[in-house]
């Protein structure tokens, strides 16, 4: 049997992932000030053991008012650098390349975390320590009644927070890591710019395509000046709104062609989030939903893609890349029930538990390697059925 394709090396400028399997940002809303801590570390070393090619750390707001609520990650400053640097350390060490997504959430800032509710903070989230502050938009309209009405940024503003984007980006190189991703999606900052139901604006920053996407290009180009030139820069964009009058996927494909003349490597395709919270979609969920998009981007756009969304299945991953429908696999919350999905999915597709588990650390590879020895012993001698 040939090597699955979603076990073979990919190399992007001057990074060479070691297989295609990506783990998705999600984000653990469990910061201080910023500071990733022992939570994050545990928790991202927990992922780097499963075997992934690269893990991406979750949305990581540039400035302290770009973060989504009050347990969001941030390298605004030189102090978030050190605390990330531990993490990208120990991926690295498991042979897993450390890359980030840096974003700024508009005017979805200042907001309770999901399992307080997920909108606007209120007295009980306060009491629990929980700050308010003042956020921006492409608009002074907020997302909903009841919702803080941002500030609409000016021509300035917008000079001011590229730059933010790329001090961000230089200090992720800084921490180790060796793929920054800019977040386009799920209606933060630079989606809202995109999408011509939150970016009303009359000026050249709003109105048709060019203006709206003119910031975000800004960013773009910000971000890519900022970090070394053998080093990816990934973009994730909510391919659809699945709104009626909203951003489509004819304008992704314009999209990604420009961004791929500002030198970002690939484009890694969600869809929605505009108007409500960033995991609810807006069109029908069935198994890899979102693939299409990875297709046509990668199809039409010529530019690397990356599929992701109720891609459970190892063997529909394999099918996705064999399709030519994306370069790269994108694994969530199925990496949270399995942080081994990588790993089990090499033995799905053909390669036997002994021979995988040469790849594993050696930790547990050496260990369980023996007990693949006693199952088959066992099962020799008594099949697989226990009461027998």
């Amino acid at each position: 049997m040939a090597k699955p394709l979603l076990f073979t090396p990919l190399t992007i400028r001057d990074v060479t992932l070691r297989n295609r399997v990506v783990i998705s940002p999600m984000a653990t809303y469990s910061a201080n000030d910023g500071l990733a801590n022992d939570w994050h570390l545990g928790h991202y070393a927990r992922l780097a053991l499963g075997g992934a090619s690269s893990i991406m750390v979750e949305a990581t707001a540039v400035t302290d008012q770009g973060r989504i609520t009050n347990g969001d990650m941030g390298l605004w400053s030189k102090a978030h650098v050190a605390p990330l640097k531990r993490i990208a350390d120990f991926m690295r060490s498991q042979r897993v390349t450390p890359s980030i997504q840096l974003a700024h959430a508009g005017r979805k800032g200042s907001m309770q975390r999901p399992w307080h509710g997920n909108g606007a903070l209120t007295p009980a989230d306060l009491a629990r320590g929980d700050k308010a502050w003042d956020i921006v938009g492409p608009t002074s309209d907020p997302i909903d009644a009841g919702y803080i009405a941002p500030k609409a940024l000016s021509q300035s503003d917008m000079q001011t927070l590229a730059g933010q984007w790329g001090d961000a980006a230089a200090r992720a190189v800084e921490a180790g890591f060796e793929i920054v991703e800019i977040h386009n999606a799920h209606g933060y900052l630079v989606h809202q710019f995109l999408s011509p139901i939150s970016n009303t604006r009359n000026d050249a920053f709003g109105g048709d395509f060019e203006g709206r996407t003119r910031f975000p290009l800004m960013i773009a180009e910000a971000v890519r000046a900022a970090v070394p030139k053998g080093m990816p820069v990934f973009l994730r964009v909510s391919a659809v709104d699945g709104i009626d009058g909203g951003w489509s996927m004819d304008d992704t494909v314009a999209y990604a062609r420009a961004l791929k003349e500002r030198g970002i490597d690939l484009v890694d395709c969600s869809s929605g989030g505009l108007k409500g919270p960033a995991t609810v979609a807006r069109i029908k969920r069935t198994w890899g939903f979102q693939v299409p998009f990875a297709a046509r981007v990668k199809a039409e756009a010529g530019v690397m893609s990356m599929a992701v969304g109720l891609i459970v299945d190892p063997h529909h991953a394999e099918d996705v890349l064999q399709r030519g429908d994306a370069d790269l696999v994108a694994i969530g919350r199925e990496a949270l029930v399995n942080p081994s999905w990588p790993q089990m999915a090499e033995i799905a597709l053909g390669r036997t538990p002994a021979e995988a588990m040469d790849d594993w650390p050696v930790q547990y590879g050496w260990w369980l390697k023996h007990r693949e020895t006693t199952f088959a012993q066992v099962r020799r001698d008594y099949g697989d059925d226990w009461r027998a």
